[in-house]
């Protein structure tokens, strides 16, 4: 059975979201602060885990960074109220998959969970275990990148992202298109956001002086070659 581990102080909503995946088949758990939450999801196997952004004992952000240190691959999605492009950057930077505003009709919860799952069933069917590119090269199954022998610390977010162009090297691919191979296609998060990434992406693959590894298309979107 699918085990989802809720980290939300809001009592009822905790409680209406439990009832609600529940029913729909999967196995739950509640932690109301970010303490308890963080050692539960640390300690136990968990299939994916609801993250409250604003949380007492630990904030949300800081309970996502420490379980992506030890959980690489462990979906996360944040439930918050605070729904600016600068959170929600702030939020996935910190290792979330995706990140739902509050309130929500739990259809769309549902829906994020189905998109997450699948994206999670295409990367363990993948029989590739190392990408390269240039002087590049991404272990799979360690999340481990490296230019040279130099090894390249990545953000889950960004790492995904550095998947995606390196499984379509010199095939343009724009921002929708990302967007939905990053983020997945029920996400709420705006095509501005695959920007910052790239911007990201960029500062720490790319030496000084050098072509980028990752090409802006002008009204389409990005091109790795």
């Amino acid at each position: 059975m699918t085990k989802i581990l809720i980290i939300e102080d809001e009592k009822n909503l905790a409680r209406f979201v439990e009832l609600e995946l529940q029913y729909e088949g999967y196995e739950t758990k509640v932690c109301p602060d970010g303490r308890s939450g963080l050692d539960s999801a640390i300690a136990e196997e968990w299939d994916a885990v609801l993250l409250d952004l604003m949380l007492p004992e630990l904030n949300g952000l800081e309970v996502c960074r420490r379980i992506r240190q030890i959980k690489k691959t462990l979906p996360i999605i944040m439930l918050t109220a605070r729904d600016n492009v600068l959170d929600r950057v702030s939020g996935l930077d910190s290792g979330a998959d995706d990140y739902i505003i509050k309130p929500f009709a739990i259809e769309e919860l549902l829906a994020r969970l189905r998109s997450i799952f699948r994206r999670m069933e295409r990367l363990s069917s993948d029989d590739l275990t190392v990408l390269a590119f240039k002087e590049l090269t991404i272990e799979l199954e360690s999340c481990i990148v490296k230019k040279g022998e130099r090894v390249i610390a990545l953000t889950k977010r960004e790492f995904d992202l550095l998947v995606v162009f390196m499984s379509n090297i010199n095939i343009v691919l724009t921002r929708e298109v990302l967007l939905d191979k990053v983020w997945g296609y029920n996400t709420g998060v705006e095509t501005n956001v695959v920007d910052v990434y790239v911007r990201y992406l960029r500062n720490k693959i790319d030496e000084q002086n050098e072509t980028s590894y990752i090409q802006t298309v002008r009204g389409t979107g990005y091109v790795m070659r």
